[in-house]
């Protein structure tokens, strides 16, 4: 149900900025409460229930999600550029699979 996630993060940064990250899953976020047109039955709940973004192996982020928010879940957020490094990106899907992405960046 969901596709590869994109992301968005600065490639280079000089020491002490501030830098946006941006990251999108295209994901249809089920929430349990449609029926089928087919069998009328309801379509189970599969939605993203929590994102983490890691630098360097230490979360910087996190948030727990839950059936109100739309599909394809989009965040935007700051963090200081101190050290190169690399940011993990995992979102946990319903049933545990987790789909993961990762974007390195050179502070100078």
């Amino acid at each position: 149900m969901a596709r590869k996630p994109r992301v968005k993060v600065p490639k280079k940064a000089n020491s002490g900025d501030i830098i946006q990250i941006k990251t999108l899953m295209s994901h249809k976020m089920e929430t349990g409460q449609r029926k089928s047109k087919k069998t009328g039955k309801k379509i189970p709940r599969k939605i993203i229930n929590k994102f983490s973004c890691k630098f360097n192996g230490k979360e910087i982020m996190s948030a727990n999600l839950h059936p109100a928010v739309a599909a394809n879940p989009y965040f935007a957020f700051y963090a200081r550029a101190t050290e190169s490094g690399k940011f993990e990106f995992e979102w946990t899907e319903d049933g545990g699979k987790i789909i993961s992405a990762s974007s390195d960046i050179v502070v100078s």
